[in-house]
């Protein structure tokens, strides 16, 4: 075919890793869609052509089918008129005909077959077009959303953002503990080492508190 050798990349290509390549994506998707769109206008002008020579070549294949069949019938003719020379010549020019007629069936088959190509082409090249004019939407998207974030980076330092940062995880680490605590209740019966802990937990408080008696008994005294 060759209408897409300078363009084959793109069509055979991810549109993704292409933008992933580029410098500047924004101006290589405008360069790829418009070279895109004027492909598709050369590919729709080559197929209206060849659906144009195929009409011509099936009025020529229908005036050879009646020249044949007219040749056919002057054969006949001549036979029942005893000459069976002319009849001979009749056919014989039929004969010609006849190949010639096969010829252009045969270049409708081609014709056909160069038609479908092109559709499949054409198909091939709207649905990355689409694409394409789908990650230009997106582009723009992104663009604006991150001149959003580098404006907000330049209003506030980046001291004030980590202090908001650390804030949001000092948060989120309160939120942690009470979340631990709650669990804390749900949990089953205590083991073993949890009681024995508690023992000595009540031991240690006992201690303190007969030791605070006596303190007070000897001031008092």
């Amino acid at each position: 075919m060759g209408i897409f050798s300078r363009f084959q990349d793109i069509v055979n290509a991810n549109i993704n890793s292409l933008l992933d390549r580029a410098e500047d994506p924004q101006k290589m998707i405008r360069m790829m869609i418009q070279e895109m769109e004027e492909t598709l206008v050369e590919v729709r002008t080559t197929s209206a052509k060849v659906i144009a020579d195929k009409k011509t070549l099936l009025r020529r294949i229908e005036n050879l089918q009646q020249d044949a069949q007219d040749w056919g019938d002057k054969a006949r003719l001549a036979l029942t008129k005893g000459r069976e020379d002319l009849a001979r010549a009749a056919l014989a020019e039929q004969s010609a005909i006849t190949e010639t007629l096969e010829i252009a069936e045969n270049e409708i088959e081609h014709i056909d077959n160069h038609l479908a190509e092109l559709n499949d082409e054409v198909s091939q090249l709207q649905r990355k077009l689409d694409d394409a004019k789908a990650k230009q939407k997106s582009l723009v998207v992104r663009e604006q959303s991150a001149r959003s974030r580098l404006e907000i980076r330049r209003r506030f330092s980046r001291d004030k953002l980590d202090q908001a940062f650390n804030k949001f995880e000092q948060y989120e680490r309160k939120m942690d503990d009470l979340e631990a605590e709650v669990e804390s209740h749900d949990l089953g019966n205590k083991t073993l080492a949890d009681e024995i802990a508690d023992l000595e937990r009540d031991a240690s408080v006992d201690e303190a508190l007969e030791k605070l008696k006596a303190e007070m008994k000897q001031k008092s005294e």
